[in-house]
Formats: C-alpha cells, sequence, structure tokens
C-alpha cells in the first residue's frame, strides 16, 4: 500500500471511530433526556409577574419515563431563583399563593440534596443573566402528565431568590415573582 493509501486509510478509520463516539454519545444524551413518546401530550404556561406582565413561557411534554420541562425567562432580575412545579393551576396576584405547594405526589422531602428529596416538582435554580433572560431544561422522572394535569392542573412558579436544594418545604428561595398555569395542547 503506498504511503498515500495508508494515510487515507487511517483518516477514514479515525473519522469513522469520531462518528461513533458522536452517535454513542448522541444515543446517551437521548436516552438521559428521554425519547419524545409518538403522540405525546403537551402543555404549556405563560408566566407573568403579579401586575401582569409576562416574562417568560414553559411547556412540558411526555418522554418515556416522565416528562421534559423547558423554560425561556425575558425580564427577570439578574442571578439564581428557585424554580417548581406548583400543584395548583391558579397564579392569582400579588403573591401566587393560590398555586399551592410545590408539586409533590411522592411525599418527599424539598431538594435535590436532601436525602428524602425531591418532590417531582423540584427544579433546578434558574440563573438569568445579565440581559434579563434565563432557561432551563430537566427531565422529571416518574412524572405523568395526567398528574400535572390532574383535576386542579399546575403552575409553574419562579421565585425572587435561590433555592438552597435541601430546606423542606420550598428551599428558602424567597416570595414568588412569576407564575404560569399549565394549560393542555
Amino acid at each position: 500500500m503506498t504511503r498515500i493509501a495508508l494515510k487515507n486509510t487511517t483518516i477514514l478509520a479515525a473519522l469513522l471511530v469520531s462518528s461513533l463516539a458522536v452517535s454513542g454519545a448522541e444515543a446517551r444524551h437521548k436516552e438521559k433526556m428521554g425519547t419524545v413518546i409518538a403522540g405525546g401530550r403537551l402543555a404549556s404556561a405563560t408566566l407573568m409577574t403579579p401586575d401582569g406582565k409576562t416574562v417568560g413561557s414553559a411547556t412540558v411534554l411526555e418522554v418515556s419515563g416522565g416528562l421534559r420541562l423547558t423554560a425561556r425567562i425575558d425580564g427577570l432580575s439578574e442571578g439564581m431563583h428557585g424554580a417548581h412545579v406548583h400543584t395548583v393551576g391558579k397564579c392569582d396576584a400579588p403573591d401566587f399563593a393560590s398555586a399551592g405547594g410545590h408539586w409533590n405526589p411522592g411525599m418527599s422531602k424539598h431538594g435535590s440534596m436532601n436525602p428524602s428529596g425531591p418532590h417531582t416538582g423540584d427544579l433546578p435554580n434558574l440563573v438569568v443573566g445579565k440581559n434579563s433572560k434565563g432557561a432551563l431544561g430537566i427531565n422529571l422522572p416518574g412524572a405523568t402528565f395526567d398528574g400535572l394535569m390532574d383535576a386542579d392542573g399546575s403552575a409553574l412558579v419562579i421565585h425572587a431568590g435561590a433555592d438552597d436544594l435541601v430546606t423542606d418545604p420550598s428551599g428558602n428561595s424567597g416570595g414568588r415573582i412569576a407564575c404560569g398555569v399549565f394549560v393542555a395542547k
């Protein structure tokens, strides 16, 4: 074999190995994120402040093994904000107390760092940048669409401060500054 042919064969082999590695990583990512269920149901929420200003949106989609929640924020103060799915689909100003407590069908303690947690509705902190924008994406393993959209629905609530991810019942995340009711699409 000539030197050029050998070099080309080596390059092709390296590309094949790289391609397989990327394919494997994509498959693991899809598995971790949950595969979208054919005909899977979708719900969305428009997030508003107590004065009625729209500051973002969220969607929940059925995936294998649970639900995938994504949110996009534009218009909140810079910093980390606790974010949780709450048990009641009601967002009455000024304090959004009408949304009830965190969605917790398993009766767990609050927070991903709590040995007896987390609630199904516990989410990672939402990080909002200097441009007032932020995004959040997480799978909720074991969560069901029927549970989310039960008789009184559910809401996504954003809090004033960071969630400490351990203190029951709400991670010391402060007041409720934005809320959106999930509506099935």
